[in-house]
């Protein structure tokens, strides 16, 4: 008893500290989770109940811990939509968004969920239960949830300067009102502080896609594992190299 009481106040202990430099936007790749399937023998969907499952438990740190903002890259763009693993994938996320509406954690901490990319073009299935899950969070402002699903972070860019040149071409602006400033006002991101630290996952140390234009000055920690044996242990140790830098 007095042994697991000393754990409960390490832990606080622990908790305390991070929160003295906290980053207030966490980025996150959850690659791998494939691979994982194959190294251990498991299918892919018990892959993806597993991954979902350190997903929510992330999202309960950010709470706990008090991080204002989390962005997860749930579905990259560029994804093989033909094949079987495809199908499996969506039908993961369908039931994760389901779940996530109803949460208690989301409800009752007021976590705004927000959705980036290109995810209005998936199937109608996996279109109505993102929508109904962002109208359903519409007027929380707590805590902020980002998933970039069918998402690319060049293509979000290219996008950008789209807009940016329609209004050129229209009168709207002229050319030598480009900005940075401008171009991000024009980005599916614009609405949140650029991430201050990325925590790649999988065991290839490459930089990703995601948020390109808003991951200029961020921090990045590779975990050297796949996304299904992330944990909150490694969750914490990036917080801490990212308070080294600080």
């Amino acid at each position: 008893m007095l042994e697991k009481i000393r754990d409960i106040i390490k832990k606080e202990k622990e908790e305390d500290v991070l929160r003295i430099k906290l980053p207030r936007h966490i980025a996150l790749t959850m690659n791998g989770i494939q691979d994982w399937a194959k190294k251990n023998k498991f299918s892919l969907e018990e892959a993806n109940n597993r991954s979902f499952l350190i997903l929510k438990s992330t999202i309960k740190t950010q709470v706990r811990l008090g991080i204002p903002i989390l962005t997860f890259y749930l579905l990259p763009e560029s994804i093989n939509k033909s094949s079987e693993s495809y199908g499996q994938t969506l039908s993961s996320i369908i039931s994760f968004f389901t779940e996530l509406s109803s949460s208690e954690l989301i409800n009752k901490n007021k976590v705004k969920i927000s959705v980036l990319g290109k995810w209005y073009n998936l199937p109608g299935r996996i279109v109505d239960v993102i929508k109904k899950t962002i109208d359903e969070t519409k007027e929380y402002d707590s805590f902020f949830l980002n998933f970039c699903v069918n998402y690319d972070g060049q293509q979000e860019i290219v996008d950008a300067c789209k807009l940016i040149a329609m209004n050129i071409k229209t009168g709207r602006i002229d050319p030598e009102m480009i900005s940075k400033e401008l171009i991000k006002e024009n980005l599916s991101s614009s609405y949140f502080l650029p991430p201050d630290l990325i925590i790649k996952n999988g065991t290839k140390k490459i930089t990703s896609s995601l948020l390109l234009w808003d991951s200029s000055r961020a921090k990045i920690y590779f975990t050297n594992k796949y996304w299904p044996d992330f944990d909150k242990t490694e969750f914490m140790d990036a917080i801490k190299e990212y308070q080294k830098g600080e």
